[in-house]
């Protein structure tokens, strides 16, 4: 009875400081009013991505045609006016969002595992195996990453999952610095130590360790990541390399719009501000992590 009322009293203890860890994280974050702001944006926007084929028909209501209503002015039918083919460019801007939040979601997520696995390994064993991860991150940190990412698509060839995958791979180094860095902070901790003191792999030491005492500077990292996979995306896209029409991208809608930047300037107007508040959004929710999860600002 003893033992079983001591071990329950400690998964209750356990469970209390999770719990009232979160809930501190939480607090400080509610505290910053522009970092609620950019995660209601954030939420919405997902929220659109995320349910745009049942908001929205694609065939008829996004990529079909309506010559008859071609290159009209904003009005109460069509908030943000129609394009060059009569399509309403305020649902194409809505759809646009799964297009351009997946792909910098995606290549975020390519970034983080690849970049966090090389950093860890890079932090944690040094030495050789370090000064060549670092090099070859230094060398690919080097060039610039729209320069990088036209080489790859142009490579590769131009389609949604080679974007993806440029973008991932030239985000590969800053989670790779990161990483590295939060992991040189905590590898000679005394939990380390009895990590390998009772004879754990390296691998249980980096991953139920090391990695778990390091995940607040690389989330803050993955917020901004995507927004600025978001804006390498709608750079390439702009370019011609990016998602192929006739499906909405942001980029895309820029790139279509600039032939009437002069006459019609509303058709570049409204794609570039739902980049502009996107990335914003990510951005703020990006600095609120950062003031929540810095132990040094906690009272």
């Amino acid at each position: 009875m003893n033992q079983n009322t001591v071990s329950s009293s400690e998964s209750v203890t356990k469970k209390y400081k999770k719990r009232s860890q979160f809930a501190e994280i939480w607090r400080r974050f509610k505290q910053n009013k522009g970092a609620m702001v950019g995660l209601f944006v954030v939420f919405v926007i997902i929220f659109i991505a995320v349910f745009a084929d049942v908001l929205f028909d694609y065939d008829t209501q996004v990529t079909a045609m309506d010559i008859a209503n071609r290159m009209k002015e904003p009005c109460m039918e069509h908030l943000f006016g129609t394009d060059e083919m009569g399509r309403d460019i305020f649902i194409r801007v809505l759809y646009g969002s799964r297009a351009s939040l997946s792909v910098g979601a995606m290549a975020t997520l390519i970034g983080l595992i690849v970049g966090m696995t090389l950093g860890c390994i890079a932090g944690y064993f040094g030495g050789a195996i370090e000064d060549v991860i670092m090099r070859a991150t230094d060398i690919c940190g080097s060039i610039p990453h729209i320069l990088m990412g036209i080489a790859i698509v142009s490579a590769l060839g131009v389609s949604t999952m080679n974007l993806i995958l440029a973008l991932g791979f030239t985000s590969i180094s800053s989670f790779v610095r990161i990483t590295r860095a939060a992991v040189l902070t905590v590898r000679n901790q005394e939990y380390v130590e009895a990590g390998r003191a009772i004879g754990q792999s390296e691998a249980k030491i980096i991953f139920s360790h090391i990695l778990p005492n390091c995940l607040s500077p690389i989330i803050v990292q993955v917020t901004l990541r995507i927004a600025s996979a978001i804006v390498a995306a709608s750079s390439l896209s702009f370019l011609g390399l990016g998602v192929k029409p006739p499906s909405p991208e942001w980029g895309a809608l820029l790139s279509a719009g600039r032939t009437y930047v002069r006459t019609k300037p509303y058709m570049t107007l409204f794609p570039g501000l739902a980049i502009m508040v996107t990335v914003l959004a990510f951005n703020l929710v990006g600095d609120g992590l950062r003031d929540a999860l810095d132990p040094k600002l906690r009272k």
